[in-house]
């Protein structure tokens, strides 16, 4: 019609709704390293994702199940600030949070929910409670009674909820705190070192543990807890993991067949699978009632968290095509393959099938 002009659309018109939520969307941060599980794995197996009894972090905190263990956690931030109490305050202890807040909220893959007040205490209490359960596990070597817990055996509780890839604090936070309780006349072990003897024992292979000067010693950057495990578990070499992908592997039972022997991997690295001169060596593995989620959540991190060795997702190509009936599992298991602890061969058959696979995945 003439005589009616539009107004210019970017100063009288209001904003369109798309282009603020782009205006609003936060850049994403080179730090992530704690990563939500991809909707395809977690419809599997949601247990295997989710923490039961105790939330460490912001991603779980609140649920309901999870808030019986809050009033723990609390005792056990009170024993850690009476552990430094002439040297730190609880107000110091905020302080040095909340200067590390960027870099925390950095490493969540998603926007955390909560505010600056709320986050930094979460992250207080959380990290005092993993400290303090850490440095009473190495002084009474998990045995014995739990004073704050009240029940020696609830630590065993609490171990599988520390290998969930949602259930983590950074590495760094745990450190800064940690930092605060050594002095020239109490030195105790680095944190890595004591992360290192409790986490050591949960690994999921049988044979000569991995060296903690190895670990300890180097220049060794860890993640988070789950990180830790998965180091634990050193890389196949990538030649051996374009020839695990790129190669038709038969079952137990097949090879067995064409005159392939098995016999057990000598090493500490649980993927130093070697084929030579018709045998084909593998390390062992332990297959327990955690194994399951442990595995579960490393894939899920090495997935989620890319880098160039997807050393366990090759592993578990390996095992599933392996392990492809229960007689295979049974197999595996007389020749020392896999350590059988769940009595079923048919539930690990169906366990490393499932492994990493989503209902749509093969």
């Amino acid at each position: 019609m003439e005589g009616v002009h539009e107004a210019p659309h970017d100063i009288e018109n209001p904003k369109d709704p798309l282009q603020k939520k782009l205006d609003n969307l936060s850049p994403l941060s080179s730090l992530r390293c704690v990563y939500r599980v991809p909707k395809r794995l977690r419809r599997v197996n949601e247990k295997a994702y989710t923490p039961q009894v105790v939330s460490i972090g912001p991603l779980h905190h609140g649920k309901e199940h999870l808030k019986a263990m809050e009033e723990h956690k609390k005792r056990y931030l009170r024993h850690f600030l009476n552990r430094t109490r002439e040297r730190v305050s609880f107000s110091d202890y905020i302080q040095m949070i909340g200067d590390k807040e960027g870099r925390l909220r950095g490493s969540y893959a998603e926007p955390i929910e909560f505010g600056s007040d709320q986050f930094v205490r979460i992250v207080l209490v959380d990290a005092a409670f993993i400290i303090e359960f850490l440095l009473r596990c190495r002084d009474s070597n998990c045995e014995g009674y739990d004073y704050i817990f009240n029940n020696p055996k609830m630590r065993w509780d609490v171990l599988p909820d520390l290998r969930l890839l949602e259930n983590q604090l950074p590495f760094f936070i745990l450190q800064v705190l940690f930092d605060t309780l050594s002095s020239p006349a109490h030195p105790r072990p680095s944190l890595l070192e004591i992360s290192y003897s409790f986490f050591v024992s949960q690994i999921v292979r049988k044979g000569k543990e991995v060296d903690s000067y190895e670990i300890c010693s180097t220049e060794v950057q860890v993640q988070h807890f789950v990180d830790l495990i998965r180091i634990l578990h050193p890389p196949l070499k990538s030649k051996t993991r374009r020839e695990l992908k790129t190669t038709a592997v038969p079952n137990a039972a097949e090879l067995l067949q064409a005159g392939v022997k098995f016999e057990v991997g000598k090493g500490t690295n649980l993927f130093d699978i070697k084929f030579s001169d018709g045998i084909l060596e593998i390390p062992t593995l332990i297959v327990a009632d955690n194994t399951d989620r442990t595995l579960r959540n490393l894939l899920a991190f090495e997935q989620r968290h890319k880098r160039e060795d997807d050393c366990l997702t090759s592993y578990v190509f390996l095992l599933k095509r392996l392990a492809k009936t229960p007689k295979d599992v049974e197999l595996l298991v007389e020749h020392g393959i896999i350590v059988n602890w769940l009595g079923s061969t048919k539930k690990i058959s169906t366990l490393l099938h499932d492994l990493g696979t989503g209902p749509d995945d093969g």
